[in-house]
């Protein structure tokens, strides 16, 4: 992960190596030494063709200018990213579906097959089953994968036709990875504020919480204090009434031979 401090510090590493105060450098750039001063203590990062100057004045070799790119990118408040940003820098990713199996561990099959359940054209589809299956692997598939715990309502197993077997078997085998947890609630917790709706929790390296909160289909993005705790609490709830996960397992291996059992 990008350190947001990384631009400030060798900005003024390569300063002081060139012998140069802030108010020369400034004046080779054209602004004042007291802006240098505002870069270097974190305050704020320069726009492109301002790097760009900074870039040549200290002969940087590309460097600073890709330092002030991340930093830019890590000073965006969390709320104002798209949700799949959040997801790709999480340290830790809790995420509550009812009725379907959470996008991050569906198969292409079953995420085609949902998509496609809206109003959508074949095109509008396929760019969907697409980036959902990026943001898969950008959680799942990094060198540091986010700890995932994902709980599922019990009624997400149901028979769902031909594909439901193969993204059963997905599901087990997903959680037998170390850093993927998956749970399910069963019919017999009976009703929960979970069913209310579809969230999810991220943790970012900072420290930071951040929900996602879907309506409709239009997911909002939020970090108000008000919305996380109100995520995290519902979260507790549904975490209550969830089995563990190797009696989730079972459960699920369990609707995969009833699925058998429907097809002989």
């Amino acid at each position: 992960m990008a350190d947001t401090n990384e631009f400030r510090h060798l900005l003024r590493k390569l300063r002081t190596e060139r012998g140069m105060s802030q108010d020369a450098l400034g004046a080779e750039v054209h602004i004042s030494g007291s802006q240098i001063g505002h870069y270097e203590s974190g305050r704020s990062v320069p726009v492109d063709d301002m790097a760009e100057r900074l870039e040549q004045a200290l002969g940087a070799g590309g460097e600073l200018r890709s330092a002030a790119d991340r930093s830019r990118g890590e000073a965006v408040a969390p709320w104002l990213r798209s949700w799949a940003d959040n997801e790709g820098r999480a340290i830790a990713l809790r995420t509550f579906e009812h009725s379907v199996i959470p996008g991050l561990l569906q198969t292409e099959s079953y995420a085609r097959a949902i998509i496609g359940v809206g109003e959508h054209t074949p095109e509008q589809i396929e760019e969907a089953v697409r980036i959902r299956l990026a943001r898969q692997a950008t959680v799942l598939d990094r060198p540091d994968p986010a700890i995932l715990t994902a709980i599922i309502g019990e009624g997400a197993l149901c028979p769902r036709g031909a594909i439901m077997k193969a993204q059963l078997e997905h599901l087990v085998d997903l959680g037998c990875r170390p850093n993927v947890h998956v749970r399910v609630v069963p019919f017999s917790a009976g009703l929960h504020p979970g069913m209310a709706g579809t969230f999810a929790v991220a943790t970012l390296p900072d420290g930071t919480t951040v929900v996602y909160l879907d309506a409709l289909g239009e997911g909002v993005v939020g970090s108000h204090v008000r919305d996380v705790r109100h995520a995290v609490v519902t979260w507790e709830s549904v975490n209550a009434r969830a089995l563990p996960c190797d009696m989730s397992r079972d459960l699920i291996l369990k609707a995969i031979d009833n699925h058998d059992s429907r097809v002989a």
